[in-house]
């Protein structure tokens, strides 16, 4: 069996966008009837397969029935790290190779059947724009596998004790003052300078921290 129509679901304010367009560009490049949409509500039936990447809103039992696959990528070993910016918070852990799994969207959150694990490898110093790329790779490179090898890939069930992650907030990128920049630079590593700038509070007042790498070309004298 191999299913043709396939739809790629973000949401229209999700970073994903650009990589979600890639994504239904290569899929269309190889002859699959691919399309991006924003609201789950605009896919119709014909759809077999929905790849639901980086999408915010709760997504009722009634439209995952509709479709045979309704596929999510997650930062995590399931059942270990469920809920928000998996990713992130393993970084914050201290981990550079970070479990990659595709599985079955249910209405229990984060808790259906695994098709796919992989890794993201980390080297310890990429920030926040070079993480989501290597992030937003595997994603691809996950959800064309799925398709291309569809008949060789089966399911298992999520086993293990689950663990959550929080939401992150603002308040999650506060610095500690009285720590090095070292012992934080993990939290650096993950900031994201436009949304969620890291702050360091001293003396009644606040002060925001941008950070960049300096780029690794070296223009010549003219």
């Amino acid at each position: 069996m191999i299913y043709k129509n396939i739809a790629v679901l973000t949401s229209k304010t999700s970073w994903l966008v650009p990589y979600a367009e890639k994504l239904v560009n290569i899929l269309s490049e190889k002859e699959y009837n691919s399309k991006l949409f924003l609201k789950h509500e605009n896919i119709d039936e014909k759809y077999e397969i929905v790849f639901i990447l980086s999408y915010f809103r709760i997504i009722q039992k009634e439209f995952l029935e509709k479709h045979k696959h309704n596929l999510v990528v997650h930062e995590s070993n399931l059942p270990e790290g469920k809920g928000w910016s998996p990713l992130f918070w393993q970084i914050l852990e201290g981990k550079n190779k970070i479990p990659v799994v595709l599985f079955e969207a249910v209405e229990k959150a984060d808790a259906g059947d695994i098709y796919l694990k992989k890794l993201i490898h980390l080297d310890g110093y990429e920030l926040h724009s070079e993480i989501r790329e290597k992030q937003a790779l595997k994603t691809i490179e996950m959800c064309l596998y799925f398709v291309d090898n569809y008949n060789e890939i089966t399911s298992y069930k999520q086993k293990g004790k689950p663990s959550f992650y929080k939401k992150r907030t603002p308040i999650d990128s506060e610095l500690d003052i009285n720590k090095s920049i070292k012992d934080q630079f993990n939290l650096l590593r993950i900031i994201n300078n436009d949304d969620f700038s890291a702050f360091f509070n001293y003396k009644d007042h606040k002060y925001i921290i941008h950070i960049y790498k300096e780029s690794n070309n070296n223009n010549e004298n003219s």
